[in-house]
């Protein structure tokens, strides 16, 4: 070989593409994470939009159920589960009754029915089914060394 060759090969220098290669590979993560994020986020949308529809579709269910006993009430009947108490001052019965939203929710109807057909809602509310249990289990610290 001749000293030129000789000259190229010891100058030649493989390009620097080492920063260059972290860099994209960072990138690459940086969007894979980024999509799995979104992807996660897209999925409990769908779920809580899911459960608002049905919770949609119930209530306006239970509300259809307690306007057709409305309506059979105006008529002069009393359907099973409506209480009712005796006629007031002015001629009216008010009438109590519950319809069943989902397991934790009912509708609550109070109603006022005048016996010449009119009437008037004195309570129409989406309210939590049971009771309320106070749970006194958690201990708290009162301040005072062990």
């Amino acid at each position: 070989m001749d000293k030129a060759g000789m000259a190229r090969r010891v100058h030649f220098s493989p390009p620097a593409v080492g920063g260059v290669s972290l860099l994209v590979v960072f990138a690459v993560l940086c969007l894979t994470v980024f999509a799995l994020l979104s992807l996660t986020t897209v999925r409990a949308d769908v779920r809580l939009a899911d459960a608002s529809a049905q919770a949609v579709s119930d209530y306006y269910a239970a509300d259809c159920q307690a306007q057709e006993i409305l309506a059979r009430l105006r008529a002069g009947e009393t359907p099973d589960g409506v209480t009712w108490s005796s006629p007031m001052e002015g001629g009216e019965t008010e009438y109590s009754y519950t319809v069943s939203i989902s397991n934790t929710q009912e509708l609550q109807v109070e109603v006022l029915v005048w016996p010449d057909g009119r009437w008037s809602v004195q309570r129409w509310q989406a309210a939590a089914a049971g009771g309320w249990e106070i749970d006194e289990g958690l201990e708290v610290w009162d301040g005072t060394p062990f």
